[in-house]
């Protein structure tokens, strides 16, 4: 059973950084992390779950949602089976619970196939 959890959230002003990580476990030997796609996902309070951003299974390509371009990056360590996203010049509209997604299809659309819990991000202004 593949599991994903996140780790990094918390609070921080507006301008400021976090950085989110999320390791990936429960996999067989012949089904490796370096085989999927993994990306980031939010959802604000009483809005829909929203993609973030994307890396390929390589790292060699990220996406960005038009609103994080510049601002966040997106990155993978396969010998680690971890994914870390670097949120700079955090605005308070960046307040939202991330979540962790993997998948094995190409992207884009991310369609997402195992979901992590989720880590709250909130922005102070």
């Amino acid at each position: 059973q593949v599991q994903l959890v996140e780790s990094g959230g918390g609070l921080a002003q507006a301008g400021g950084s976090l950085r989110l990580s999320c390791a990936a476990s429960g996999r067989t030997f012949s089904d490796t992390f370096s085989s999927y796609a993994m990306g980031w996902f939010r959802q604000a309070p009483g809005k829909e779950r929203e993609f973030v951003a994307g890396i390929s299974s390589s790292g060699e390509f990220s996406y960005y949602t038009d609103s994080v371009k510049g601002r966040f990056t997106l990155s993978r360590d396969n010998a680690k089976n971890t994914v870390h996203l670097q949120m700079n010049s955090l605005k308070p509209e960046d307040t939202a619970v991330y979540f962790c997604a993997e998948t094995s299809s190409r992207f884009p659309p991310f369609a997402p196939e195992y979901w992590g819990q989720g880590t709250q991000v909130t922005v102070s202004s």
